[in-house]
């Protein structure tokens, strides 16, 4: 039995630190003050330290992994302990190398597969619960209507001006991401602009290319040659 965990990250990725704290914001109204939701990213780790998730890019697996809360696109929220997994380093590995083939960058979607869709499919391989509802309520947006609809009245009152106005923002931010042609929430292609421009060839890895193993020793995998993830 091995320790499965699911860490999330508040995404912070844009050039704009307006933009960026108006998603710190909504995240604080919809998650810790509302307990809706918000938009996040996630990545789970099994064996190792490192975690692996899910992302956008134009040839080639988006799955890639990174060390253990360190992706510098995001700002670390919080890690949540899903459960234990029967599957071997062995199991684990062939289901990586499964889910590279099933889930190419060029497949990702915002709304209806992106980081967090992944991260679910994995945990269901893995045979562990599944991410908490919040993490991906956003992507799911009738889901919040029903939450929302289940509040009490007073609650739902005291909450409706915050909600209505990060909404508004919520929307703009997901329909601006959604009509990108070239880049995602979660493409480490944007990471270029955030003044890290080794990020790519240093931490992600294309595990198809690279064979990327998770270790019991918490190693590294050998750098890739294929940085578009």
């Amino acid at each position: 039995m091995k320790e499965v965990v699911l860490h999330v990250y508040d995404v912070t990725n844009s050039d704009s630190e307006k933009t960026n704290n108006t998603i710190l914001q909504i995240n604080r109204i919809f998650k810790d003050r509302i307990g809706l939701g918000g938009i996040f990213h996630s990545a789970v780790q099994v064996y190792g330290e490192e975690e692996w998730s899910f992302g956008f890019c134009e040839t080639g697996s988006g799955v890639f992994n990174c060390p253990v809360g360190k992706n510098p696109m995001y700002t670390y929220r919080e890690r949540i302990v899903l459960g234990e997994t029967e599957c071997g380093i062995a199991a684990v590995n062939r289901i990586l190398r499964e889910l590279s083939r099933e889930w190419p960058g060029h497949s990702y979607d915002l709304l209806s597969r992106n980081c967090n869709h992944f991260c679910d499919v994995l945990c269901e391989r893995l045979g562990v619960p599944k991410l908490p509802g919040w993490v991906n309520r956003f992507a799911n947006a009738g889901d919040t209507a029903v939450v929302v609809a289940e509040n009490t009245a007073v609650k739902f009152r005291q909450a409706k001006t915050e909600i209505v106005n990060a909404s508004r923002v919520a929307y703009r931010f997901m329909a601006g991401l959604a009509s990108k042609n070239q880049a995602s929430p979660e493409s480490p292609g944007n990471n270029q602009n955030r003044g890290s421009p080794t990020f790519q060839g240093a931490w992600f890895k294309n595990i198809i290319s690279a064979g990327a193993k998770p270790s019991s020793s918490g190693s590294t995998p050998s750098q890739d040659t294929n940085d578009s993830i």
